[in-house]
């Protein structure tokens, strides 16, 4: 993929109209409620009570106008690459020396999992950091979520949307760069590194596909393992065989009929609000309610990236893209030699192993922290942006001895 001329990058500012604002809330006002199962509570699904609840919140407090200010505080754009329209934001650093680095969300996330770590990550010396730890980011949406769609073809799988991020990087000036992801971000950030490294300087990952216990450990592999990775591997296979069972209900659906769902997740706000939700509560780092681990009020900005811009249905499309993939994506990919950091939450739906991550990728950072999940940019940035500072750091400043 080569820029041709003509092809630019056009400044962006959300500026959502009042009446998309009175819709959703005349929506609300008439959302047809189902009834619950006495005593249910989150066994079959999202729990009535909270959901009924976190509803009449959203319609009665929570601020849209707020939320998109704090959006419009980072310098967003769009662009055009491979004939999709592209959205991000590129908060360039005080540090003009800083190392750039793209970072990518997953589903069902957005760019608003990020707004907690990019000051620390742009102007760590404002944060009690190093400021030779700065980076320029880069937070594109991925194709056909929010405000990168919907799109118009198919076929946008994580090698497709690597290729149009190593371009954008190209027109942004950065012949070099780093990345990070988790979730599809993972895929994405993961195949950046594999298929450019003459380009990124490393990856840093929070989960790594491919790397959990997916098959029931045998006897001879675990007799293998030292005491720590066998403990690992046993609670990876756990975890994994669990998710198999009761967790993949969404992920079937949007792999195979991707449009169906969208009928009604754009239809009304309250479905899309629980098929996203219910993801919050299972994914993080919490027991009760996703708000014991992430914002009720970024929680909802999320949420309405994906309702304003009626995107439930393409942002699915990623699953069924990559289920019916061919070529490059369908086929073994070849191990990364991009250096490759890990950091590990406990809540994160997939246990990683080391001795499994290590047959596919460059791994010079493997870090376990003792909270945090899937979210891990919104449950715990702190943590999740001093690993990224330290491990480009490390790449920065070799070890010896």
């Amino acid at each position: 993929m080569t820029s041709s001329p003509g092809e630019s990058v056009r400044p962006f500012r959300l500026a959502v109209a009042q009446s998309e604002l009175d819709d959703l809330n005349a929506r609300l006002d008439r959302t047809r409620w189902p009834r619950e199962l006495p005593g249910a509570g989150w066994a079959y699904g999202v729990a009535a009570d909270y959901l009924r609840d976190l509803a009449r919140y959203w319609r009665e407090e929570y601020d849209w106008r707020a939320a998109e200010a704090r959006l419009n505080a980072l310098p967003q754009f769009t662009t055009t690459i491979d004939g999709a329209t592209l959205h991000f934001a590129h908060i360039r650093s005080p540090e003009a020396d800083a190392t750039p680095l793209i970072v990518t969300h997953g589903w069902p996330g957005s760019i608003v999992e990020f707004l907690d770590v990019v000051g620390p990550l742009t102007d760590p010396a404002a944060h009690g950091g190093d400021p030779t730890d700065a980076f320029h980011l880069v937070l594109p949406s991925l194709p056909g979520f929010g405000l990168s769609g919907p799109t118009e073809q198919p076929g946008w799988e994580p090698g497709r949307i690597a290729d149009a991020w190593a371009e954008l990087m190209s027109r942004l000036g950065y012949p070099r760069f780093g990345a990070q992801g988790g979730d599809w971000g993972a895929a994405v950030s993961r195949e950046l590194g594999r298929a450019h490294p003459d380009r990124v300087i490393g990856v840093h990952l929070t989960l790594l596909p491919g790397a959990q216990a997916s098959t029931e450990p045998t006897a001879e592999e675990l007799a293998a393992l030292g005491p720590e990775e066998r403990e690992r591997t046993l609670r990876s296979w756990d975890r994994w065989a669990a998710w198999s069972r009761e967790g993949t209900g969404y992920a079937a659906l949007q792999s195979t009929r991707p449009h169906t769902v969208a009928y009604g997740l754009t239809d009304s706000p309250v479905g899309q609000l629980a098929w996203i939700v219910e993801k919050f509560r299972e994914w993080t780092d919490s027991t009760d309610t996703p708000e014991e681990a992430v914002d009720r009020d970024l929680m909802l900005t999320n949420v309405m990236l994906y309702w304003l811009t009626g995107t439930a249905g393409s942002s699915a499309r990623i699953y069924y893209e990559r289920a019916h993939a061919t070529g490059r994506t369908a086929a073994p990919a070849e191990p990364s030699t991009a250096p490759t950091a890990l950091a590990v939450f406990p809540a994160e739906l997939q246990v990683p192993l080391r001795h499994r991550a290590e047959r596919t990728e460059n791994i010079v950072r493997w870090t376990e922290f003792d909270r945090g999940g899937h979210f891990a940019a919104m449950e715990e940035p702190d943590l999740l942006a001093g690993d990224v500072r330290a491990f480009f750091r490390q790449l920065r400043e070799p070890q010896t001895g």
